[in-house]
């Protein structure tokens, strides 16, 4: 059975690993907004795609981060390339070679993925300390 990709929560997460608060999210997406709705919104399986482009736009994270970032699958690829050692001073002293290449290029996909949002994120927090220093 196939797990299914729980889109609030993954705004929950990333929203947190940028330091922004509910009331912040809230704010930025508009009047409508407060921090109880945004709890709300975090609580649903799946938010509708113009929602998740604002969202995007505010916390400059891709939509597709949001409907296909798989928490278990992230930990799964992590453990599996640093498992026994196997890279080292960026070289791979165990070299394996998995049969099924579509699989290996999803990883790397979801790796660059990951660094991208990493990268965005501390672009975040320069123009939030950048905005906050003008205060």
């Amino acid at each position: 059975m196939e797990q299914k990709i729980h889109q609030g929560r993954n705004v929950k997460r990333f929203r947190e690993m940028l330091g922004i608060k509910q009331e912040a999210l809230a704010y930025a997406l508009g009047e409508e907004w407060n921090q109880k709705k945004v709890s709300l919104l975090e609580q649903k399986e799946s938010i509708e795609t113009t929602l998740l482009g604002q969202i995007s736009g505010v916390l400059k994270i891709p939509v597709e981060a949001f409907e296909n970032f798989d928490e278990q699958q992230a930990i799964n690829i992590i453990s599996n390339t640093f498992d026994n050692g196997s890279i080292l001073n960026g070289v791979n002293h165990n070299p394996t070679f998995h049969p099924i290449e579509k699989l290996v290029q999803l990883h790397e996909e979801k790796i660059g993925l990951y660094e991208r949002m990493l990268k965005e994120k501390d672009e975040m927090m320069v123009r939030l300390e950048q905005l906050i220093n003008k205060k």
